[in-house]
């Protein structure tokens, strides 16, 4: 069963059970892939959007969620914090579940291996073997502090990176404006 239909089913069996809270935030879920789908099909995507996709927009909104949850608990609203962070546990049920550690450190060294990774330079090829392989169980924003450390003992005796020495222009260009 695809994403999209267990949307439904489960807002079904929100409404069957009466759980408002599942049901709202459901509709919430449909709403934004709904969205998402009318973008895409504007760009020529006639399907709509892919599960790949989807779990992009899960994890948008649990990231919007986590932090009006924060904003929340700082400006001393406790009950809003508490009702943002149940629609968050609802949402992340129907994303994978995130790798451990040693699951994570297992994907990037072998995403390095299979990128014939050796140098920072690849770093974006193994990020795109580990979208590919991985969506939605890897939070791609902090991983790649990981994927340094994992790729330098591979550049051990290469020569340092030295980069070029800026050019300095005493230019302005028409387009800057100093107010």
């Amino acid at each position: 069963m695809g994403m999209r239909t267990q949307f439904t089913e489960d807002m079904k069996a929100a409404m069957r059970s009466g759980d408002k809270q599942r049901l709202a935030t459901l509709r919430l879920i449909i709403a934004a892939v709904k969205e998402k789908d009318i973008s895409a099909r504007g760009d020529g995507q006639e399907d709509g959007i892919n599960e790949d996709e989807i779990l992009a927009v899960l994890t948008k909104m649990v990231k919007q969620r986590e932090e009006s949850a924060k904003v929340y608990d700082e400006g001393g609203r406790p009950e809003m914090a508490a009702s943002e962070r149940a629609e968050m546990e609802i949402i992340r049920g129907y994303m994978p579940a995130p790798l451990t550690e040693e699951e994570l450190k297992a994907a990037i060294s072998n995403a390095i291996a299979d990128a014939n990774a050796t140098c920072l330079k690849d770093m974006g090829r193994v990020m795109g073997l580990l979208k590919e392989r991985h969506a939605g169980q890897i939070d791609f924003g902090s991983v790649s502090p990981t994927i340094r450390t994992l790729i330098m003992p591979a550049m051990k005796g290469m020569p340092p990176l030295i980069a070029p020495p800026m050019m300095r222009t005493n230019r302005v260009i028409s387009s800057q404006r100093y107010f």
